[in-house]
């Protein structure tokens, strides 16, 4: 590893720009297996550091997916607006529409080829004017009724409330050109969010505080919360190990590209250690540091199960991740086959069959809630005052609602048509998008 440095900043300890997570995991000396699978960190750091994020690196730069449809003016939900971050830091390019490659624009980007499309758009042309033939006979109240079940329906297996696309409030945004880092926001606002997110959603009776919680009345003892956890069915401790591990990896996105100065109107970012270690270290967090590292590797996990599983649905010849390039898309999608390839022969994947696995209807209303509360902390994205934040909290939240939405989609990708669209799963462009760039963070 080289050591160029070229200055210093007082009060924050400086390490070489390419210091990685993994960098920051050997602080720590990380080590182990992870609980709820079968699974030691140093294997997954072997598998991941060699097989898969050179790959994913690569995947994550290419047209289709650095460019990520978003609205970031969407009101928050829950509470008054307390104002968007002033800091300069915070702001988000849109990207103009003539960057935009045009067959991303043009909408026909969604995965499948020029044949398939016109095959697609006849079969709609056809239902159209059935609907159109049955709509003539039925009231105006039968209509709303029917346009309202199909967005029940089509909203049934989705995790994450989803922006709308053709809102005139959403834009382009070049992932590349507004990378995630820390830029200043943080404070009252920042913890509300993170506190809206575990104290309400994670099924936690609000008389146990998380520990090292900022806003909770008392510190709480961590053997009284763990106990707590520990007491919960499997889904329950999955869904928050999930959260921890989706707030470790933004922590350390935050801490490895961390503003450190802004002198002379240039913005220098760099690892923070200082940082890191306030947040993971053992001896500073009490033990929770360990803790959160190790929800980070469980939900890398997860993500990694819901890429073997929905493998098959980009492996099919119809499925093309079309810019309008065609030398670019089909590098682009041999490349993500060379990824399915490399995690199928990884040999120790989660198992998810152990979940909702009991009784059929409390398992239904199980999954349903469970749905419902991630679906709910999506919403919440919607509250983080720092557009940039806003963005990759946004993405990166949709990525594992995507990937919970594959999890729980098996049978319909395995009966997925090989040369036609499905219609019993699908993928829009804005779900590929965030699945593959949040298992890339």
């Amino acid at each position: 590893m080289s050591c160029v440095i070229s200055e210093t900043h007082p009060g924050v300890e400086v390490v070489p720009q390419a210091v990685t997570h993994s960098f920051f995991c050997s602080l720590l000396q990380l080590t182990g297996v992870l609980d709820d699978c079968f699974c030691d960190v140093e294997s997954i750091d072997v598998f991941n550091n060699f097989k898969i994020y050179p790959r994913i690196k690569k995947l994550t730069e290419r047209d289709y997916f650095r460019y990520y449809k978003v609205n970031l003016k969407r009101p928050c939900p829950f509470w008054p607006d307390d104002g968007h971050c002033a800091i300069k830091d915070c702001h988000v390019e849109p990207c103009p529409e003539s960057k935009v490659p045009v067959g991303i624009k043009s909408g026909n980007y969604n995965k499948y080829s020029q044949a398939a499309n016109t095959m697609s758009d006849m079969t709609e042309c056809e239902q159209a004017n059935e609907l159109g033939a049955i709509n003539s006979t039925l009231s105006n109240q039968s209509k709303e009724a029917f346009a309202d079940w199909a967005r029940h329906d089509d909203a049934q297996d989705h995790f994450c409330e989803l922006d709308d696309e053709t809102s005139p409030d959403a834009e382009y945004v070049d992932l590349l050109l507004n990378p995630e880092r820390f830029t200043g926001y943080k404070g009252p606002s920042a913890w509300r969010v993170w506190n809206s997110i575990y104290e309400e959603n994670c099924f936690k009776p609000r008389s146990v505080y998380r520990p090292l919680n900022p806003l909770a009345p008392s510190r709480g003892e961590s053997k009284g919360f763990y106990n707590w956890l520990e007491g919960l069915c499997l889904e329950k401790r999955v869904f928050y190990r999930l959260i921890s591990g989706l707030h470790s990896s933004i922590n350390i996105h935050l801490c490895a590209e961390y503003l450190l100065d802004e002198g002379w109107g240039r913005s220098v970012w760099g690892p923070n250690v200082q940082e890191f270690r306030q947040r993971f270290d053992t001896a500073e967090t009490k033990g929770e540091g360990t803790r959160r590292l190790k929800n980070l590797y469980f939900l890398y996990l997860i993500e990694l199960r819901a890429l073997y599983k929905v493998a098959p649905y980009f492996e099919r010849a119809i499925v093309n991740l079309y810019t309008g390039n065609s030398q670019e898309d089909g590098e682009t999608k041999e490349l993500l086959l060379q990824i399915f390839n490399e995690i199928k022969a990884f040999p120790m994947h989660f198992d998810e069959k152990s979940m909702f696995a009991g009784h059929k209807m409390e398992a239904k209303t199980l999954k349903e809630e469970f749905r419902l509360h991630f679906k709910n902390i999506s919403r919440i994205m919607d509250c983080v005052g720092c557009s940039k934040c806003r963005l990759w909290g946004k993405l990166q939240t949709q990525g594992l609602g995507t990937a919970l939405k594959v999890l729980f989609s098996e049978k319909e990708i395995k009966n997925l048509p090989e040369h036609s669209p499905s219609k019993g799963f699908q993928l829009t462009r804005q779900e590929i998008v965030a699945l593959l760039n949040g298992f890339g963070r």
